[in-house]
């Protein structure tokens, strides 16, 4: 019985902590305007 006392309680712990980080919100900021480098540059 304590091993589903200890379960229900670390999930509850687990969803606050979900809903507390959503309830933050997304961090301001944005994305680099260059683009992210696809090709492997040509070796010497």
């Amino acid at each position: 019985m304590r091993a589903l006392a200890a379960a229900a309680t670390g999930l509850a712990l687990a969803l606050a902590l979900v809903f507390a980080i959503t309830a933050m919100g997304s961090p301001t900021g944005g994305t680099s305007p260059k683009p992210l480098l696809t090709t492997v540059p040509a070796h010497p």
